[in-house]
């Protein structure tokens, strides 16, 4: 009796150890994956003072996702790049619902508590943002937001052509 298996079926190495009953080799257990995307919002540093402060955040992304450039970069964002980024997104994507970022706080903005559960909702918006098949492969703002130190909302503004509160 012979198995006619679809053409079309799914397979992996991992599906593969999975129904065979045997255990993963050390080389399949810590080969790389077909594609990854790390991100990471760590590091928040306050600057300045009085009126003039302002929160940034490291931004670490590994991946090898080809869309990308750089298989590990390291950029710095404020909550407000964190804003004008969201909104790009939503005018260049309009196929994806793009999620929402955590809430602006008023009082305390400053505590350790409120940054460190800002850091939290950033990072967990940008892990959903990156994550999204369609965001990976046909926004071009994404990698840049990612990426590049050099990134400048005004830019992207620009080309979408739209206004953004200040």
């Amino acid at each position: 009796m012979s198995v006619t298996v679809s053409p079309f079926a799914r397979s992996n190495a991992f599906d593969d150890v999975l129904t065979s009953g045997r255990e993963q080799t050390i080389e399949e257990m810590y080969s790389v994956p077909e594609s990854f995307l790390e991100i990471e919002v760590k590091n928040p540093q306050t600057h300045g003072f009085g009126r003039k402060m302002f929160t940034d955040y490291e931004v670490v992304c590994k991946t090898n996702i080809p869309a990308f450039k750089l298989r590990h970069s390291i950029v710095r964002r404020r909550y407000s790049d964190f804003e004008a980024f969201r909104d790009i997104l939503e005018h260049e994507s309009t196929r994806v619902n793009i999620p929402s970022l955590p809430g602006k706080v008023f009082t305390n903005r400053f505590s350790d508590e409120v940054i460190e559960n800002r850091r939290e909702g950033l990072e967990r918006f940008l892990s959903v943002v990156a994550g999204h098949p369609l965001l990976q492969t046909g926004s071009k703002v994404l990698c840049a937001f990612l990426q590049d130190p050099a990134w400048d909302k005004a830019q992207w503004i620009l080309i979408y052509q739209y206004p953004v509160d200040s």
